[in-house]
């Protein structure tokens, strides 16, 4: 890990207050290239003119034709649909999450159709800025410890939450490391400016 944090640099994670722009942007990005799911985002976005990102009311209102038309599949748009309904009816409530737990909070979340732990974990993570959350599932994180740590495989996701216990109370800052040694584009890049890669050190 020292050997990344060298290579990669300070440690600069971005943490926005955002709640449900938070979690449509992850459903964007689930099982998708960075570049395509940014591209779908975009032009998600610019259905609706005049605003930074639509309200929850405004995407209930909008039709699943006109979801599937910027590129998101069938059922992520149905996802985006209910997660909104699911926020104007309040049956997702984020003032209550700054007061629960992280387990509780993934409990909630992944009650919404179409939101699972590494959703959850993301929220978590950039969003109530968590600082000890190690999203065990992801393939990026087991891909960089294998690489990292000279393992013949990507460790499963109960070997990666033992090996990640020597990182607490910091696992949110070793995943982070770890994604951006692998260069990795995350849904909070969405929103931001790339984050320069440090140059590796001549040999």
């Amino acid at each position: 890990m020292a050997r990344i944090i060298e290579q990669v640099g300070a440690y600069d994670a971005t943490y926005r207050r955002e709640r449900f722009p938070a979690l449509v942007r992850a459903i964007i990005f689930q099982q998708l290239a960075g570049n395509a799911a940014r591209a779908i985002l975009k032009r998600f976005i610019e259905l609706y003119p005049g605003r930074r990102f639509p309200a929850p009311e405004q995407v209930v209102a909008t039709s699943l034709q006109r979801l599937r038309k910027v590129g998101l599949s069938r059922p992520k748009a149905l996802y985006i649909k209910g997660l909104a309904a699911d926020v104007v009816a309040k049956k997702v409530n984020f003032h209550r999450f700054p007061k629960m737990e992280d387990d509780a909070v993934i409990a909630e979340l992944t009650q919404v159709k179409g939101i699972g732990q590494w959703t959850a974990e993301m929220f978590l993570m950039f969003n109530l800025g968590r600082p000890d959350v190690m999203p065990a599932g992801d393939l990026g994180v087991q891909t960089a410890v294998m690489k990292a740590y000279g393992l013949a495989k990507r460790p499963t996701p109960k070997e990666l939450r033992e090996f990640a216990e020597r990182w607490k109370p910091h696992r949110t800052a070793a995943a982070w490391y770890l994604w951006r040694s692998l260069e990795t584009v995350l849904p909070i890049d969405a929103v931001k400016a790339p984050t320069p890669r440090a140059s590796k050190k001549k040999r």
